[in-house]
């Protein structure tokens, strides 16, 4: 990627000279190893299940890659970050209530040590997150290694499509885009891909990067998304997109120029292509098929459906792997509510509202457009999509908004040095009186 998408911070190093006597150590940018850091928690929350690989495997390799990457993370963001300055965060606050919340809730074992072991990963990410913010101050330079780092993931998802195509569009997914190298489900890669296209997206608008770069993400992305047939990424796609600019219209005129366009090519597109778009859409499912989600309302409803005592309706039955009666929920909210009970459907809830409401207040820039994007996003997909009670991709799209959403670390002045008073002999200051 050209342009500005290869920039990061600002040039200097971690710390500026000529702090004020008293005053913290201003950063002046942020280091290489924090983009490290930041690719090692996507590897972690890729995840360890998904398609048949061209390669078979070992779900055991996969997970001690993806935990190997999380533990590095957390290692490396703590050799860059020795003094432990971190910047005080709403998000995280709550993030680190919701992971008390699910140590709780784990404790009585109700879903095995493995419940043990998924509250230690939340708190190893939750962890990393709070060293990281330090350098979180409201700039791009997060939003371009978020780029980055998933472009790559769905660099990889194309090389298996050239190589082998029978296994990335296979007959179990109905055709579906997979990942042939690493196990990504189809919503998997829709989603990386959605994410990427609307950031990017918005840094054209924001002139940030330039439109070369921009189209060699967004044209291979939008392509892999159309492959996937992820309706929900798509949605999560051009809903957000459409908030984001939203908040741009006052004070940008490409911004006014892109959704005027963008709103004529939809109706084109629904006047012309209808019914290959519902083709699309409906993906050869049947109506009755098509209404209950995929059979995702059927665990919906045994998932309310089913006793429990009201220890497990306030706190849960642990963390897990997201699934009821051996089938996947793919509700967030739901998904949180089994785990980590009501009271945890209660710092989700705060989360995105505390989010929403802070990006709300922000004037208008291309920071705040990107957290607005962000958070709508994972609000839409939460309803189809599991992750926001676990460590997920969903957390760390929510953790680049907050980042965005940070105001800028105050600059110390340099203090001026206090000049020394000389001693003036007595016999001196009776000359010159007189």
């Amino acid at each position: 990627m050209g342009g500005d998408l290869r920039r990061g911070g600002p040039p200097g190093g971690p710390y500026t000279a000529g702090t004020r006597l008293g005053a913290e150590p201003r950063p002046a940018g942020t280091p290489k190893i924090v983009g490290f850091v930041w690719g090692l928690l996507v590897l972690n929350t890729l995840g360890s299940a998904g398609a048949k690989t061209i390669i078979p495997l070992p779900r055991s390799l996969i997970q001690m890659v993806t935990m190997g990457a999380l533990v590095a993370a957390f290692a490396l963001a703590l050799a860059v970050n020795l003094r432990l300055h971190i910047r005080a965060s709403a998000y995280l606050f709550l993030l680190t209530l919701l992971l008390v919340m699910s140590v709780i809730s784990s404790a009585n074992l109700e879903s095995g040590f493995g419940a043990l072991f998924r509250c230690a990963r939340l708190a190893l990410f939750v962890g990393t997150l709070w060293l990281l913010s330090r350098w979180w101050d409201g700039g791009l330079t997060f939003v371009r290694h978020h780029i980055r780092m998933y472009f790559v993931v769905l660099g990889s998802v194309a090389v298996g499509l050239v190589v082998s195509p029978g296994a990335a569009l296979p007959d179990l997914y109905g055709g579906r885009l997979v990942g042939a190298l690493w196990p990504l489900t189809p919503p998997q890669i829709g989603q990386y891909a959605a994410v990427i296209i609307g950031l990017t997206v918005l840094l054209v608008l924001g002139r940030r990067t330039d439109r070369t770069s921009a189209a060699v993400v967004i044209v291979p992305s939008f392509a892999l998304l159309a492959l996937t047939h992820t309706r929900t990424a798509t949605l999560g796609l051009f809903i957000g997109l459409a908030l984001a600019i939203g908040s741009l219209i006052l004070t940008s005129a490409a911004a006014r120029r892109f959704f005027t366009w963008a709103v004529l090519c939809a109706v084109v597109a629904a006047v012309g292509f209808a019914s290959a778009l519902q083709a699309w859409f409906l993906r050869g499912q049947s109506k009755e098929n098509f209404s209950n989600l995929t059979g995702r309302a059927k665990v919906w409803d045994a998932l309310l459906a089913a006793p429990r005592s009201t220890s497990e309706k306030l706190f849960g039955v642990g963390l897990g792997d997201k699934s009821f009666g051996g089938l996947p929920i793919d509700n967030s909210w739901l998904a949180v509510y089994n785990e980590q009970g009501l009271v945890g459907i209660s710092l989700v809830g705060a989360i995105i509202i505390v989010l929403g409401g802070v990006a709300l207040l922000r004037p208008p820039s291309l920071q705040r457009a990107c957290a607005i994007f962000l958070i709508s996003y994972c609000a839409i997909a939460s309803y189809t999509e599991a992750g926001l009670g676990d460590a997920s991709p969903y957390l760390l799209h929510l953790a680049l908004a907050a980042s965005l959403l940070a105001a800028p670390a105050a600059t110390a002045p340099l203090a001026t040095p206090e000049v020394p008073r000389r001693h003036i002999p007595r016999w001196a200051r009776r000359s010159e009186v007189t």
